[in-house]
């Protein structure tokens, strides 16, 4: 038994496979997430006593099982800062935390913000590492002063589960914003251009490969062999078996992340998304995640008093184009990430009058962001084949629009796909053989309508102009 953990923004979930990779059981629990005035924070205690509960479940479901390995995963950015035991020092600051914007816009003004991603790849964002920091050392000196280190997720997570000697990072996690993708070490010029210098030695030592080590009784049985990382962006890649050049995944999760994997660095052109290094030097992961995914069409359902189970129906009875109904499915308090930045970016909600139906909010919701979607992918390069993953996916009816807006097939990849890498990059590290071609079959393949994917081509086209215009008020909005 193999066993992958993923602990998520909302949701922490672990997942049992056996040797082919057929998924035995998953239990989940949610985690609470505390918004007030733009901060977005979590309980560290919290995180990780759920992450032990759920192993903790987990494990009973399958009594007598002896697991083989596991692997760890988890929400990516944000600042978790540790004692020298992994024990918190504050609450986590999340990634969709938006406390740090006019630092940003500020750095966006001076030319800080071009310059870094010049230099690492990586166009920051409020809720990002970088900013996060600088924002707590003018803010909260004396909580930076308390911590050992400034980590991730999922690194508190291990060093707890592995009572691991000290903090530590992997290079998918480090990133963000302070690695040189070519090096793969800290750009000590972004550090010093963040005027973070002086917090230097929070920066979490990277650990290339990732760490292993034994669990000591928590939640796993003891002696289990675990290990750190990829994040869960670049561990679901792994899961949903996009390792070849130019192929393409899409998690339709609260974040709408696009990746595409790639062998070249090009850091020229606007600044935005990131350049994710994995556990293979001279490969990368070009990503676009944009703020809000599955989350834009939560708020609408929760707003018109939709339940998820009517989405399928309402939107086969709802003709495309919604009956002139269009979202921009910019959602998130701190603005936009990919495939722009723009902290000042809102949702906006056209076409609307006393004939429209809920149909037609939620269908032109769906397709908001299917055309967000699309807008990551070609930014990103997408060249090759399109999987598919996330909550998202459970929508037979949203896969096949999606698959219309974005005029390609779908490999639709079911189960807990970033459980699923995080094992398979565990085996990787302990010499363990998988066949990641089995473990990572698609479930489904949607194929596009022509008549529609050709509608669907021309409303991009018009989802870009209303964008442009939407990002020139954004902008506007914050010069005020």
């Amino acid at each position: 038994m193999y066993i992958g953990i993923d602990v998520g923004t909302s949701t922490v979930k672990a997942a049992a496979f056996d040797h082919s990779g057929t998924e035995l059981a998953v239990e989940a629990r949610p985690v609470r997430l505390s918004l007030s005035g733009g901060f977005v924070e979590q309980d560290m205690e919290e995180v990780y006593g759920t992450v032990v509960a759920v192993l903790d479940a987990l494990t009973a479901r399958l009594p007598g099982e002896p697991v083989e390995l596991a692997g760890l995963t988890g929400q990516g950015d944000g600042v978790w800062l540790v004692d020298g035991e992994g024990r918190p020092v504050r609450p986590a600051a999340s990634w969709m935390d938006g406390r740090a914007h006019e630092l940003l816009d500020r750095w966006m003004a001076d030319g800080t913000f071009e310059t870094v991603f010049r230099r690492t790849g990586n166009a920051m964002f409020p809720g990002c590492p970088g900013p996060l920091l600088a924002w707590l050392d003018a803010h909260e000196p004396k909580s930076l002063d308390a911590a050992r280190a400034a980590v991730y997720c999922k690194d508190m997570v291990f060093q707890r589960l592995a009572g691991a000697a000290g903090p530590a990072t992997d290079v998918s996690d480090a990133s963000m914003p302070f690695l040189d993708p070519r090096t793969r070490a800290y750009d000590e010029e972004t550090v010093e251009l963040l005027g973070l210098t002086h917090r230097r030695g929070l920066l979490a030592p990277v650990s290339d490969p990732p760490a292993t080590a034994e669990a000591r009784g928590a939640g796993l049985p003891a002696g289990t062999r675990l290990a750190n990382g990829p994040y869960d962006l670049p561990a679901s890649a792994l899961g949903a078996g996009v390792t070849t050049p130019g192929d393409g995944l899409l998690i339709v999760g609260t974040c709408l992340a696009a990746l595409v994997a790639t062998a070249e660095l090009d850091l020229t052109g606007e600044p935005a998304g990131m350049y994710i290094s994995t556990d293979r030097p001279g490969y990368w992961l070009r990503a676009m995640p944009a703020m809000v995914g599955t989350a834009a069409l939560d708020w609408v359902l929760s707003t018109t008093g939709v339940a998820h189970e009517e989405v399928d129906g309402l939107l086969a009875d709802t003709p495309p184009g919604a009956h002139g109904v269009r979202v921009l499915p910019y959602f998130a308090p701190s603005g936009e990430r990919a495939p722009f930045v723009e902290p000042g970016m809102r949702a906006e909600l056209t076409g609307v009058s006393l004939e429209s139906t809920r149909g037609d909010l939620v269908r032109a919701t769906c397709e908001g962001i299917g055309y967000a979607a699309r807008h990551c992918l070609e930014a990103a390069g997408l060249d090759g084949t399109l999987a598919v993953c996330g909550g998202g996916t459970r929508s037979h009816a949203w896969m096949r629009l999606l698959a219309d807006v974005l005029g390609r097939p779908l490999r639709v990849v079911g189960g807990e796909v970033g459980a699923r890498g995080a094992v398979l990059a565990a085996a990787e590290r302990y010499g363990v053989a998988l066949d990641a071609g089995t473990w990572t079959e698609p479930t489904e393949i949607v194929r596009p309508d022509a008549g529609r994917a050709a509608y669907y081509t021309e409303g991009f086209a018009e989802h870009l102009d209303r964008l442009a215009r939407a990002r020139v008020r954004a902008g506007a909005r914050r010069g005020r």
